[in-house]
């Protein structure tokens, strides 16, 4: 999450919480509002706040819409990162993804953070090239195809 999410979070929680599920649109990282897909959101907990995990999707087709890096998106808090949060967030929610319909999905994590990547490769993630990262010059994205099946 960033620090703006979390200031808007603890400022007036109630009022994060309906901004965040009920806009018809969402502000990009480079300012631009794209509309909302369906998708599946949950907070990752223990006992206290550790961050969200999102499933987000088109019904009846892979396809994303091209501001979309992919379909599963992940954050821990700083302070509990390194504890196996998001790895088992990812595997908790492939479920859901296959009730969805969806026998894969695509997961994608900057070229530099080593830690999400190994969180995707730990739930089975094949490697699936490289898209371009539109927010940070000279660094791409990796992405992956995750299956929803276990094992």
């Amino acid at each position: 999450m960033s620090r703006e999410q979390l200031r808007q979070l603890r400022r007036d929680p109630e009022q994060f919480l309906h901004d965040l599920y009920n806009s018809p649109m969402i502000r990009r990282p480079d300012g631009r509002e794209v509309p909302r897909l369906p998708a599946h959101d949950f907070w990752i907990s223990d006992g206290a706040f550790c961050g969200r995990i999102g499933f987000r999707f088109q019904r009846g087709t892979e396809e994303l819409p091209a501001h979309s890096y992919g379909h599963i998106g992940y954050t821990i808090v700083p302070w509990k990162q390194r504890r196996g949060y998001a790895t088992q967030a990812l595997r908790m929610i492939l479920p859901v993804c296959r009730a969805e319909g969806f026998s894969r999905v695509l997961i994608t994590c900057d070229d530099d953070n080593e830690p999400s990547r190994k969180v995707i490769l730990a739930n089975g993630g094949v490697p699936a090239g490289t898209v371009p990262h539109t927010t940070r010059p000279g660094h791409v994205k990796l992405a992956f195809w995750v299956p929803t099946e276990p094992g």
